[in-house]
């Protein structure tokens, strides 16, 4: 059995940071993920069927694809978010260019969550894949 001790502000269990903090923040943010890709796929499916861009459909599945695995607390869910924001940066270049001004609103909040996944990733356990 292992020693829970009291060392510089952190309660340690044999040498290590306790995380549950971290896995809170990573369920936290699934939530708000899953909310936020639900609503991308619902507008992204009704784009689609009036014959528009593809892109939100798929970003939004891709987000709740995100969202689920951050709550089973698997650290896949960053390199499936990665490939979410790589496809948002392409369609971002294809729809308006090199106009870095347009791209401000299509990029910062996509990079803000990959950097919320990246900080919420001590939180999670390893990936599941074998």
């Amino acid at each position: 059995m292992s020693e829970t001790t009291y060392h510089d502000s952190t309660w340690v269990r044999a040498g290590r940071p306790r995380r549950g903090a971290w896995r809170a923040a990573a369920i936290v943010l699934a939530l708000v993920l899953g909310v936020f890709g639900a609503a991308l796929l619902a507008g992204g499916v009704w784009l689609i069927v009036l014959g528009g861009s593809w892109y939100y459909a798929i970003a939004g599945f891709g987000l709740l694809v995100t969202a689920c695995l951050l709550a089973m607390q698997n650290r896949a869910a960053l390199p499936v978010y990665v490939l979410v924001w790589i496809g948002t940066l392409i369609w971002a270049f294809y729809e308006v260019g090199t106009d870095w001004w347009a791209q401000v609103p299509r990029l910062v909040a996509p990079t803000v969550v990959l950097i919320l996944i990246l900080l919420v990733l001590p939180g999670l356990g390893r990936s599941r894949t074998r």
